[in-house]
């Protein structure tokens, strides 16, 4: 992923590495003090490293999950596509066949390796295998020369389909066919063409590769290989006649030859002449291809997104790390910075140091980062197959890219070096005597004059910024802005009040705005980008913290009389305490670092909750009583297909049938997040058939959802859309009025007006899964015809069921009633209900990725213990030679892990159900789901229960190891 990012992150990393090496280089005595210190503490060394190295697997692990979607989207232009770059469909008769004469000019053209003739149309099949019979009405029927398909392409290339053609009687299939049917060579195997049956046996099964799995437009085509001249004979016989289709492979291989694309369309248009406005010239290579950029990208960018927590996590753990290691050895950096060592030096030797933990973890987090890659590419499949629409999921297939492995590495090492750095100038700033003497720093009293007067002047300018940015409601300037300007304003808010006040009121000021953004503002989160909820958490995360962490002492009066307890459960719980509160900045790293990773968990679970409690609501503003969506061969079944249904054998339990007008057209973004044309399934609607469908959004004017449906019966000019349409990740956002709705067989356009916006479009979309980025387009019926004339044809309807009739039954005794029409009926409450138990479990999927990070915390919270045993052996020495037991030291670093981790637990859980609430009140995004807002205590219960449980296991080692200190060792030396 990120291709372009390589070059910068490289040179940058490369930079960085020269200025160490620098630094070794030039300072050995830095070198020496640096290297000696990782020999000297390496259980110490060894947990630093593990929080590095999760840090960068986290990253690579997210690019790894963008380059497998890319990489299964690509791979459908190798199973679907082969060397086909362009196809032009042209309607049968006359038309059809002129067309094709006239591509056959195409095939001396420069840019061109091949042009190949076709005919095809849409069929169904039956087998009758082991005594059972298996029906498949999704079957593409295709009549091409062989051997002109095994020359077409590239030369020397494969184009997926060769070797003879089929005899008379004998046809070819490919495996999906195969599998659907349960046959292979040599069973026979029944075809509906043109809605009569023959009767054939199969030659030869083929691989689903290039053109053996061509189609018109699906993920997943079930194509049959029929002999020369049996399509013709077929379409005779029953008085029609077969699509045209030429395939168009431009030179090159299977994605080099996209680039041609756009010079090759023109030259076939110019081919067409006059024709091609009555044909259909299409790119499917070029669509493939874009898609999987898109949703690589997208994907991607969410776990990147939501690895963003866990990779500040792994930041704070090395930032608490040496800061601790600065308090270690405030002493021995006294001695040396008194001895002449000048603290440039002093810097050098500590980011010589943390580098070196980085470049160590730097390998094993890779193949960290690869096997989490992979482990979520093998629950994505199963996820994605659950999203399948008639078996036409994408395919996910693992896949890992050199390029995602340097942007990973190169990122995960700069921000660790970055982290080291920032933290080594701060701690090398210290008074000399006081450091030797290891006496505690105290904050000055007023911040120096040159930075109150910068620091006011950005608390202006950021002020000043935030007021078009909260008006625009601009998704991350939003947030950082007015918290930015808080910030700032902090040292001269200094000149005037305590500090403990300044950093109470700051902290709870960006606290609060964090949270009522969404109210105020609720268009923050319309966007696709995910950065706004990156800033979102951990605006939120750490103003929380430092308000807790400033008013620790206020949080403990009610537990006060537990803490004074003159036992030794008292003792211990006193201890416990003393050290969190004395060290501030230590306990709130680590408070962050749980706050990060519970809260993101805990919204991501009241996500899954409101979408598992509001699928009855959806289900019923999607249906509007409507149990099944028809998709039907429109040249076969005619207009007599409806009447069937009213008559045949299943109309007792067929209360109502409402057909549906169907053509394919292109769209404008009324959106704006792009200039291509959007592929639409427009749907022509009854007059005063549907009125009980809802609108998420409807135009002003338009009092209730029946006013919205009158007017797409009364005025040819407006148009309803899904609100998911041109979606390609993120929430869809707004719509402006219009768009441009254009027939591409024709070229006419009209200008339409948005009428309003659907809660749920479910059951406009096509249920064949004839498109991956087909969005629909619902219009009147006399619109539609005016528009797209003799294109539009009835091939789907919407049937109520009777009382007491089961959908899924239903569906299935019709789709073996109308095989021959290659009827495929979807029971719609079953197909609803089916994805958003997949998104329950892809938000599953994301709670495990986002586990890592929870591990970055607890190590921490381990690091942080494990360096307190060695910060205080000389003080628990000195209180085990008071008469202290061993017992009660081992429970207070116990207490104190305890009250650490129970904190940012439950601080964690209470911004994320707070958060969810907040976005679930307000946000468009949670529209339409009815359910009300539950909350998930069983599910955060258990993630509370298992985050402490995993924060004692860390520290009881650390724990033992203080109690097993022995007095007269630990008052005696330091070591």
């Amino acid at each position: 992923m990120y291709p372009n990012l390589l070059i910068p992150l490289l040179t940058a990393l490369a930079l960085a590495l020269a200025g160490l090496v620098l630094v070794a280089v030039r300072q050995p005595v830095s070198r020496r003090l640096a290297f000696r210190q990782i020999a000297r503490r390496r259980t110490e060394a060894a947990l630093v490293i593990g929080g590095s190295m999760l840090g960068t697997a986290i990253v690579i692990g997210a690019l790894v999950v963008g380059d497998t979607l890319n990489f299964s989207v690509r791979q459908e232009a190798y199973r679907t596509l082969g060397p086909v770059d362009e196809r032009v469909v042209a309607p049968p008769g006359p038309t059809g066949r002129a067309v094709t004469e006239r591509l056959g000019a195409l095939a001396g053209d420069p840019d061109i390796d091949g042009v190949l003739n076709a005919q095809a149309t849409q069929a169904s099949a039956v087998s009758h295998t082991d005594g059972r019979t298996v029906a498949e009405p999704r079957v593409l029927a295709w009549q091409m020369d062989f051997d002109k398909a095994a020359r077409f392409g590239a030369p020397g290339g494969d184009s997926g389909l060769g070797g003879p053609d089929p005899k008379p009687g004998q046809v070819v299939v490919n495996e999906p066919l195969a599998r659907s049917l349960s046959v292979g060579a040599g069973d026979p195997v029944t075809l509906y063409l043109f809605g009569v049956p023959g009767t054939y046996r199969i030659e030869r099964v083929v691989p689903e590769e290039g053109l053996a799995g061509v189609g018109l437009g699906g993920r997943l085509n079930r194509d049959v290989f029929l002999a020369p001249g049996t399509l013709d004979s077929a379409a005779r016989a029953a008085g029609a006649e077969p699509r045209s289709v030429t395939f168009v492979s431009n030179r090159g291989g299977v994605e080099s030859g996209e680039a041609l694309t756009d010079r090759v369309t023109a030259d076939i248009r110019q081919a067409l002449g006059p024709l091609a406005g009555q044909t259909e010239i299409e790119t499917p290579k070029h669509t493939v291809l874009r898609d999987a950029r898109q949703a690589g990208d997208s994907l991607g960018a969410l776990f990147l997104m939501i690895g963003s927590f866990s990779i500040i996590a792994g930041a704070l753990l090395l930032v608490n790390i040496f800061v601790m290691l600065g308090e270690e050895r405030k002493s021995q950096m006294g001695m040396v910075r008194a001895v002449g060592m000048k603290r440039s030096r002093l810097v050098g030797s500590f980011t010589l140091e943390g580098a070196t933990y980085a470049l160590l973890s730097a390998v094993p987090g890779v193949a960290i980062g690869v096997a989490v890659g992979w482990g979520v590419a093998v629950v994505a499949a199963q996820i994605f197959q659950g999203w399948s629409v008639g078996g036409s999921s994408i395919r996910i297939a693992f896949a890992v890219t050199p390029t995602s492995v340097l942007n990973g590495l190169a990122m995960g090492l700069l921000i660790a070096f970055a982290a080291i750095l920032a933290t080594s100038v701060r701690i090398s700033r210290f008074n000399i005597i006081a450091a030797i003497r290891d006496l505690p720093t105290t904050p000055g009293q007023r911040p120096r004059r040159r930075l109150l007067a910068v620091s006011s002047t950005l608390a202006v300018l950021c002020a000043f910024a935030a007021v078009p940015a909260v008006a625009r409601s601009q998704p991350d300037a939003t947030y950082l802005m007015p918290a930015l300007a808080l910030a700032f304003a902090t040292p001269a808010l200094l000149r005037v009040l305590p500090r403990h006040t300044v950093t109470t009121l700051v902290a709870g000021a960006v606290l609060v705005w964090t949270l009522l953004a969404p109210v105020i503002r609720p268009r923050i989160f319309d966007t696709p980008s995910m950065s706004v909820y990156v800033i979102q958490g951990a605006l939120a995360a750490f103003s929380a913290v430092v308000l807790v962490s400033d008013n620790q002492k206020t949080l403990l009066r009610p537990v006060r009389r537990l803490l004074q307890r003159p036992t030794e459960g008292g003792l211990a719980a006193r201890l416990a305490v003393a050290y969190p509160l004395a060290k501030r900045f230590r306990t709130g790293a680590t408070l962050v670092m749980y706050t990060l990773i519970v809260f993101v968990l805990v919204l991501l679970t009241e996500i899954s909750g409101i979408l598992r409690a509001g699928v009855d609501g959806v289900v019923a503003d999607a249906t509007a009583g409507y149990s099944l969506r028809l998709d039907y061969n429109p040249q076969v079944a005619g207009d007599r297909l409806v009447s069937d249904l009213r008559g045949g054998p299943s109309a007792a339990g067929i209360a109502a049938v409402t057909p549906l007008l169907n053509a394919t057209g292109r769209a404008t973004d009324p959106g704006l997040r792009s200039p291509q044309p959007l592929d639409t399934a427009v749907v022509g609607v009854p007059d005063g058939a549907i009125t009980g469908i809802t609108f998420r959004e409807r135009l002003p004017g338009l009092e209730n959802d029946p006013a919205v449906w009158q007017a797409l019966a009364s005025d040819p000019r407006y148009v309803v859309l899904d609100g998911f349409f041109g979606s390609t990740g993120g929430p869809a956002g707004d719509y402006y009025d219009t768009l441009t709705l254009t027939d591409p067989r024709t070229g006419r356009s009209e200008q339409k007006i948005i009428a309003g916006v659907l809660s749920n479009g479910m059951v406009f979309y096509p249920g064949t899964g004839a498109s991956s980025t087909t969005y629909p387009v619902i219009m009147g019926e006399q619109a539609t015809r005016e528009l797209f004339g003799a294109q539009a044809q009835n091939a789907s309807a919407l049937v109520r069921t009777s009382t007491g009739t089961s959908p899924d039954a239903l569906a299935t005794q019709l789709q073996g009633e109308q095989l021959s029409s290659s009827l495929v009926a979807t029971p719609i409450e079953s197909e609803i209900r089916q994805q958003f138990d997949s998104s329950t479990a892809f938000f599953r999927l994301m709670q495990g990725f986002l586990a890592l990070g929870l591990g970055v915390g607890i190590t921490g919270l381990g690091v942080v213990m494990v360096r307190a045993v060695r910060e205080r052996r000389r003080t628990i020495g000195i209180l085990r030679a008071l008469g202290f037991r061993a017992r009660t030291v081992q429970r207070s670093f116990l207490w104190e892990s305890t009250f650490i981790a129970v904190e940012g637990i439950v601080l964690g859980s209470l911004l994320g159900v707070l958060t969810t609430w907040l976005m679930y009140s307000n946000s468009a995004a949670f529209e339409g789901l009815e359910g009300g807002f539950p909350v998930e205590w069983t599910s955060i219960c258990v993630l509370a229960a298992a985050t402490f449980a995993a924060s004692l296991l860390a520290t009881i080692g650390p724990a033992r190891r203080a109690a097993a200190i022995r007095p007269a060792l630990a008052v005696r030396v330091t070591e």
